[in-house]
């Protein structure tokens, strides 16, 4: 029989808890202090602590801490006062999860199942643990799961995917289009206990508004006019598994509200039915959008925001690890020298020219680089001549600190006579801009001025941002939507 030791001053949650775990055949010990948890814990090794942040004679942070007293035991913070900086510091301090109060019992029982499961040899490795058994494959390697690279930025983020991954906890992964981020949340995945499951990935910006709720939770047969079927939604297919939502703050307002009430309830229902079905899912969401930002634009609910950035992880821009494109470009031109059997390799002067390039559009933008040049080279070198030059990946536009303020499309190279190399604006094409505008308002109208420039072409005008078409499309949808 396991021993579970609730450490917590309030002693109507403290004896809920027992009262649930008692019924699962655990042996349960209470603590309403932390001199009480030590001399518990010196007279019984629990196997789980289930720890309170806050309590009368300190911190349970300071036990966590103490690895001689509690030793092998798993720890999962429960505590009203939830916060970012508590949950990132209990994760980094060997934490395995994260309850708030009051305490959802299935997410409790989930915690208490996956106890039971758990063999002495699985249990998970303490944070430096980990980042010492991963340090051979970041640096001999450069990967780390889906994610390749060895600038210190990733490694970085290989260390905070090591930590947050083993845990329930919710991640939203931010950053430009092409960092990505969606590669990100599947190492998430691969490195859980969830990854055996299913891994459901959701564009939240390209679903029509209308079968919004019906793909998130389902519909029964007969629910509305078309539905001829019964038909599972993405919380159902993801069961036991990870739901991705990617461009999260692309989702309509009504469904956030929908969204916020499953998270904190861990349940949901078809539309058409009253049954209630649970929520067994981990979310990570994903935005190229600033979620602060979004909050103040109205397109994000605050509440939601904080429910979703429990841990945070931020992609790094290409440009700001110059010194994996090199070991990027490789691992692209191996995988499309197997696709299409014929091996090349890059010249040294065409290694040189994409580590001065920009790469505005990210790892994305490198990828489909690669794969152009290597359809267009003849013979098995390929070399700088259709690839990105030096200058064409500058930031798009640069702002005068003079009012008022410009904007001013700078030129980009084209390959000589190519006539499907996206071209930028001509460079004498400004446009203004009062001091003082919102971001929002700034980015409608240099992507308006630029479809303009670029004669309304979608995928020209995506190129010359340094976005995703999808990114544009999604960004287009939105300006012409009823607010």
């Amino acid at each position: 029989m396991k021993h579970v030791l609730i450490v917590d001053d309030d002693t109507d949650s403290a004896a809920s808890m027992r009262a649930l775990i008692a019924d699962d055949d655990f042996s349960v010990a209470v603590a309403h202090s932390l001199r009480d948890a030590r001399r518990q814990m010196a007279l019984q090794q629990p196997a789980l602590v289930l720890l309170d942040i806050q309590l009368p004679d300190g911190s349970g942070m300071d036990l966590l801490k103490d690895a001689d007293v509690v030793g092998d035991a798993l720890v999962v913070l429960v505590t009203g006062h939830a916060s970012l900086d508590t949950s990132i510091a209990a994760l980094r301090h060997g934490a395995t999860d994260y309850l708030v109060k009051p305490v959802q019992f299935p997410r409790l029982k989930k915690i208490l199942a996956q106890l039971t499961a758990l063999s002495p040899a699985s249990r998970p490795l303490s944070a430096e643990a980990r980042d010492a058994a991963l340090a051979p494959t970041m640096t001999a390697q450069g990967q780390f799961g889906r994610l390749w690279g060895r600038a210190p930025v990733m490694q970085r983020i290989y260390a905070q995917i090591a930590r947050v991954a083993p845990t329930s906890i919710t991640v939203f992964i931010t950053g430009e289009s092409g960092t990505g981020k969606e590669m990100a949340a599947q190492t998430l995945h691969d490195r859980s206990a969830r990854s055996a499951k299913p891994f459901v990935a959701v564009n939240c910006g390209a679903i029509s508004p209308n079968l919004m709720e019906s793909e998130f939770f389902g519909h029964e047969k007969g629910s509305f006019t078309g539905a001829d079927r019964q038909h599972q939604g993405f919380f159902e297919r993801a069961a036991g598994g990870t739901l991705f939502l990617d461009e999260v703050t692309e989702m309509p307002l009504d469904l956030q509200v929908k969204l916020l009430r499953v998270l904190e309830t861990s349940t949901f229902h078809r539309v058409g039915s009253a049954q209630s079905l649970q929520a067994d899912v981990r979310i990570i969401a994903a935005s190229n959008r600033c979620p602060f930002e979004a909050v103040k634009e109205g397109r994000l609910r605050e509440d939601l925001l904080y429910r979703l950035n429990v841990f945070p992880l931020q992609m790094p821009p290409l440009r700001e690890r110059l010194s994996d494109v090199p070991l990027l470009a490789e691992h692209f031109l191996r995988a499309i020298s197997a696709q299409e059997g014929e091996p090349k390799k890059l010249g040294a002067g065409a290694i040189a020219q994409i580590t001065s390039y920009r790469w505005p559009g990210n790892v994305r933008e490198l990828r489909n680089a690669i794969q152009r040049a290597y359809v267009m080279a003849e013979g098995g070198v390929i070399d700088e001549e259709w690839l990105p030059k030096t200058g064409t990946g500058a930031p798009l536009a640069v702002m005068d600190v003079q009012e008022p303020a410009q904007i001013r499309p700078l030129a980009a190279t084209a390959a000589a006579g190519d006539p499907d190399t996206p071209q930028p604006p001509a460079a004498e094409a400004t446009l203004q801009l009062p001091v003082g505008i919102s971001m929002a308002t700034a980015e409608r109208q240099l992507i308006e001025a630029t479809l303009k420039e670029c004669l309304y072409q979608k995928e020209r005008t995506a190129a010359v941002l340094g976005i995703s078409l999808k990114t544009l499309y999604n960004r287009l949808k939105g300006y012409t939507s009823p607010q």
